[in-house]
């Protein structure tokens, strides 16, 4: 299986980030969402590899099989992992798209290593720029939210995700869309990732200001939400973001939920395949 191997000098940083990468053709790297992993892209791979892309998706660190290590669930140290992996790959060109917490990675990859390499940028629901309240981030989620979701997860992980898992698709709403399988599916996927990873990356998603870094943003640029999202509000992410970033694109699924890279995965894979082809 193919990993990239993270070693420093200190033992609880180092990480083996494993990634997937199929297709031929200019290279896409997909990033995953909390608290789920690479698998989460199982209906946009296909589509994407179909229409003549490199697809590259990998697991963040404590996530997926990726190894655990206890500290690094911070944005700088997973946007580093992003970028030796660009490196060790050797790609060029390369569109970035970032789900939910992935697109802080997006964020603060651009604001670390620039866009020499970087072709398009593609936010999907993304918490990018800045999703805590603050005096100048009105529209954000006061800071009680976030602390609310870590006791949560030091107190009972597993049934905070079960039930994290149904607002994530609005399930009661889109049963028609997604079955008990696929929120099982996830729910295994979120409970087998670290603990330590689980809860840090909270702090890393929920408290981390993006703003300046998306101002760097020089490539075109696309932010997808739905229209229904209940975990990520939309003014301080996708609209906050589309504000910032020069002739960006903003494109509102109606009736989506939050997971609507599977409940609306067909609305989703027009507005990436239409825009990857622009």
């Amino acid at each position: 299986m193919p990993y990239l191997e993270k070693l420093t000098d200190q033992k609880d940083l180092d990480a083996s980030i494993y990634f997937e990468d199929q297709g031929d053709g200019d290279p896409i790297i997909l990033i995953h969402g909390w608290p789920l992993s690479g698998a989460m892209w199982e209906y946009q791979v296909p589509d994407l590899i179909e229409a003549g892309y490199r697809v590259i998706t990998y697991d963040r660190r404590g996530f997926g099989r990726s190894s655990r290590p206890y500290r690094g669930y911070d944005y700088k140290t997973m946007a580093s992992d992003l970028h030796d992996l660009i490196d060790q790959l050797e790609l060029e060109k390369v569109t970035l798209v970032g789900f939910s917490m992935g697109g802080g990675e997006l964020a603060q990859y651009v604001a670390d290593y620039g866009t020499d390499k970087i072709n398009k940028l593609i936010f999907v629901a993304s918490i990018a720029p800045f999703l805590l309240k603050t005096d100048d981030n009105p529209t954000g989620a006061p800071d009680d939210v976030f602390k609310g979701m870590e006791q949560n997860v030091k107190q009972d992980r597993l049934g905070f995700l079960k039930e994290f898992g149904k607002g994530f698709v609005n399930y009661e709403d889109n049963k028609d869309r997604v079955s008990e399988g696929q929120l099982n599916y996830n729910f295994q996927i979120a409970a087998q990732a670290s603990p330590k990873g689980t809860l840090d990356c909270i702090g890393a998603f929920g408290r981390t200001d993006l703003r300046e870094a998306l101002k760097k943003v020089d490539v075109p640029t696309l932010f997808i939400h739905g229209g229904a999202d209940e975990i990520v509000p939309i003014e301080p992410s996708s609209k906050q973001g589309h504000s910032l970033v020069k002739d960006s694109k903003l494109e509102i699924i109606e009736n989506a939920p939050h997971g609507l890279y599977v409940t609306h995965k067909e609305e989703l894979n027009k507005l990436l395949l239409n825009f990857l082809g622009q």
